[in-house]
């Protein structure tokens, strides 16, 4: 992504409260500009063709569109666009389904204010953003199936993810692992986001199970939220 004096930031959120109060802390952010808002996915992708956003906030529950299509769509038609899902769900399904989609962060929406200005950092200098919470389950999770000899065992990691993934076990913020392993903080971000694409690949080689996957409409319309 070119650099530019101000990120240029899209919400797409179908509740007008919730783009309202992200708009107003986004506005005591240094360097970013809140260029548009839209309520649903449709929405989403006409204002990313006209307004030329660096980063978009997308909600997964909209109507016309969900948010995970919109996603899909986004990043094929216009590459330079980051996109960061704003989710109340926590669970590996949902993340997994939004990495797959081309998200490049993913922020749960009782998230502290504070990881609103660290999930822009982090997507627009080309990391992955995870809510610390959100790795920590998924890493829990990831945990359980290899006690229970599920497929992809710890051995499959470095040295190096397997002191990420311990830190992350133990609810450590990104900066706190950078500090205790002396990595960069975007070091951190790239191991976080391999250690994402592992454990996807653990999630996908187990016997199938239901997802819940997006249920496509005519209308694009999804079943999620």
């Amino acid at each position: 992504m070119p650099e530019r004096t101000v990120m240029r930031v899209l919400l797409a959120d179908n509740h007008t409260l919730v783009r309202a109060g992200i708009r107003s802390l986004l506005e005591g952010v240094s360097g970013v500009e809140v260029v548009g808002e839209a309520s649903d996915g449709q929405e989403a992708l006409t204002l990313i063709k006209e307004r030329n956003p660096d980063i978009v906030f997308m909600d997964i529950a909209m109507e016309r569109m969900n948010g995970l299509e919109a996603t899909r769509r986004a990043v094929k038609t216009f590459p330079r666009v980051r996109v960061v899902i704003l989710s109340i769900h926590s669970n590996e399904e949902y993340v997994s389904q939004a990495l797959r989609a081309g998200a490049s962060g993913y922020m749960l929406k009782d998230a502290a204010p504070s990881e609103l200005e660290l999930a822009i950092n982090a997507v627009g200098n080309g990391a992955t953003y995870l809510s610390p919470t959100i790795s920590r389950q998924v890493v829990d999770d990831y945990l359980r199936r290899v006690s229970q000899k599920e497929t992809t065992p710890l051995e499959m990691l470095t040295p190096r993810q397997r002191e990420v993934l311990q830190l992350v076990a133990e609810g450590s913020s990104t900066k706190e692992i950078a500090r205790k392993l002396d990595l960069g903080i975007k070091t951190v971000e790239t191991h976080r986001a391999q250690l994402m694409e592992r454990l996807d690949t653990s999630l996908d080689a187990r016997p199938h199970r239901a997802r819940p996957e997006t249920r496509r409409h005519a209308g694009d319309g999804a079943d999620l939220r």
